[in-house]
C-alpha cells in the first residue's frame, strides 16, 4: 500500500512507517499479535528485521499469524508463546517462556478482551476488561521487567514497554479511584480499562526513571482501523475471518496504518519514555507524537500511587520501583 510521504497539514514526513529504523537484532514481544493491529505491528517490526515474538491465546491463530508474517516478510525471523490475558497463571506461564530468551528489547501491550461486556470475569473473577487490559499486564511486566532491564543494561539503549489506549479516555473522563468499579455501560467499563492502563503507563515510567531503570514506558492510540480498509492476509484477514462493520469506515483507516503509533514508539531513537504517540488525525493519520491528558498523565500522586497498589494487589505481583516523591 503507497502512503502519501507528508502529514495531514502538507508539512514534510518526520517520520516514514514504510521505511523504519534497522531492528536486526532487537526482540520485541506483541500480545494479541494474531489479528488486527497486533498481527500488523508484529508484521511490520519483523519486516524492520526485529526477532518478533506473537502472544496470543490461541495457538491455532498463532501458526496462521506466523505462517502470514513469514509470505509476507523473507526471512522473517519470528516465534510465538502462549497467554491468555485473563488467566494469571497463563501470564505467568508466558512471562517466563519470554525471560528466558536471550534478550528483550520491547514489548507492545496490545491484547485483551474486546468483547464489551461489563459482566463477564476473568478467571481469577476479575471484571474481563479492566482485567485483561489492565491487571494481566502488570502481572507479565512483573515477569519480564528483569529482562528489559538487563537488556536495556548490556545494550546501553532503554528497552521500551508500549501501552495500548483509546481516544476514548480522551472524550469520556471516568474516576479511577476504585479500579473493580465496573461503568454502568459497556464501552464505560472498556474506557475505564484504558484510563487505568495511561494511569499505571505513566507512572510506570516515572518509577523507572527515578530508580534509574534503562526501561522506558510510552502511551499510544491507534485512532479508528476497520476491516473494509485492511489488507488481507491469508487466515488472518480473509473471507475465513470475521468481517466487522464500523459506521466510521469512510473517515477510518486499515489496521496495517493504525499500527503505525506502535511500531514507532517501540522503534523510533528518538522516543522518550512518558511520550504518548498517535495519528496525525482524530482517526487515522501518520503517527505523531501528542500531549498526554493531564488527568492520566499527572494525576494527583495519591491517584496514581493507589492506583499502582490496587493493580498490583489484583495481579498478585510486584514491580520493585519504589514510589516516587
Amino acid at each position: 500500500m503507497s502512503h502519501p510521504l507528508s502529514d495531514l497539514t502538507g508539512q514534510p514526513l518526520a517520520w516514514d512507517p514504510e521505511r523504519l529504523p534497522d531492528q536486526t537484532g532487537r526482540t520485541i514481544v506483541v500480545t494479541g499479535a494474531t489479528a488486527g493491529i497486533g498481527y500488523f505491528a508484529a508484521e511490520q517490526l519483523a519486516a524492520a528485521g526485529a526477532d518478533v515474538v506473537l502472544a496470543s491465546r490461541s495457538e491455532a491463530k498463532l501458526r496462521l499469524a506466523e505462517a502470514s508474517i513469514r509470505r509476507e516478510v523473507a526471512g522473517a525471523a519470528v516465534r510465538s508463546v502462549l497467554i491468555d490475558l485473563a488467566s494469571l497463571d497463563s501470564v505467568s506461564r508466558a512471562a517466563d517462556e519470554v525471560q528466558a530468551l536471550p534478550r528483550l528489547d520491547g514489548i507492545l501491550l496490545n491484547g485483551g478482551a474486546m468483547a464489551l461486556s461489563r459482566s463477564e470475569t476473568t478467571v481469577d473473577g476479575l471484571p474481563l476488561l479492566v482485567g485483561t487490559h489492565a491487571v494481566a499486564n502488570v502481572r507479565l511486566l512483573a515477569g519480564l521487567l528483569p529482562a528489559l532491564v538487563d537488556t536495556g543494561t548490556r545494550s546501553g539503549t532503554p528497552t521500551r514497554v508500549v501501552h495500548t489506549s483509546t481516544g476514548f479516555v480522551k472524550q469520556f473522563p471516568i474516576r479511577v479511584d476504585d479500579v473493580l468499579r465496573t461503568p454502568a455501560s459497556a464501552i464505560g467499563a472498556y474506557t475505564k480499562a484504558k484510563t487505568v492502563t495511561e494511569v499505571f503507563a505513566f507512572e510506570l515510567d516515572r518509577r523507572l526513571r527515578a530508580s534509574r531503570r534503562p526501561v522506558a514506558s510510552l502511551v499510544v492510540r491507534p485512532g479508528v482501523g476497520v476491516d473494509a480498509k485492511t489488507p488481507e492476509r491469508r487466515g488472518v484477514r480473509d473471507s475465513s475471518t470475521p468481517y466487522q462493520r464500523n459506521p466510521y469506515t469512510p473517515w477510518a483507516q486499515g489496521k496495517d496504518t493504525a499500527a503505525w503509533s506502535a511500531v514507532r514508539a517501540l522503534t523510533d531513537p528518538d522516543a522518550q519514555g512518558g511520550e504518548y504517540y498517535a495519528p496525525a488525525g482524530r482517526l487515522r493519520g501518520l503517527p505523531v507524537r501528542v500531549d498526554p491528558l493531564a488527568r492520566t498523565q499527572a494525576p494527583s500522586a495519591d491517584t496514581a500511587a493507589e492506583v499502582w497498589r490496587q493493580l498490583e494487589e489484583l495481579a498478585g505481583a510486584r514491580l520493585p520501583l519504589p514510589e516516587t516523591a
